[in-house]
């Protein structure tokens, strides 16, 4: 029973912490195209490497931007139970790749989702399906307010 106890009170702390560090967070808004959401802006190597894993759900008018110095970019979906649209933007803010319902990933091994170009500085996270839904298309350009 203590075995169980333990994991509960992990799982519990777990979440907690899930919860602090998107607390902790700056928070924006950013328009792409027409589509506004209000996003967690992530800027410190620790914050990226958290993202959104461990969160269970995320409100359709929410998501997480992803800021880097230009350069390729790797994304994978550990410890993330929510589906995801990945946009990534070069340097000019212009949206120049979609990676469409990047599956959760609950394994030890998850795929891993890299830009096609060397000059990406930011990418969006949002839930799956909001892209087309909202009519995001390659080219439209990022706007932080």
């Amino acid at each position: 029973m203590k075995i169980r106890f333990g994991r509960a009170a992990w799982a519990l702390g777990l979440a907690a912490l899930a919860v602090e560090v998107a607390d902790a967070l700056e928070l924006g808004r950013v328009t792409v195209g027409e589509a506004t959401f209000q996003v967690e802006i992530v800027q410190t190597p620790q914050e990226r490497e958290r993202g959104l894993m461990f969160r269970r759900e995320l409100p359709e008018d929410r998501g997480m931007l992803f800021m880097q110095p230009p350069g390729p970019a790797v994304f994978w979906m550990k410890n993330t139970y929510i589906p995801l649209d990945l946009l990534y933007f070069d340097e000019t803010g212009r949206l120049a790749q979609v990676k469409a319902n990047a599956p959760p990933c609950t394994t030890p091994i998850c795929p891993i989702y890299p830009s096609e170009t060397a000059t990406i500085r930011y990418i969006l996270e949002i839930n799956a399906g909001q892209t087309a839904r909202r009519g995001i298309h390659i080219g439209d350009q990022l706007r932080l307010e």
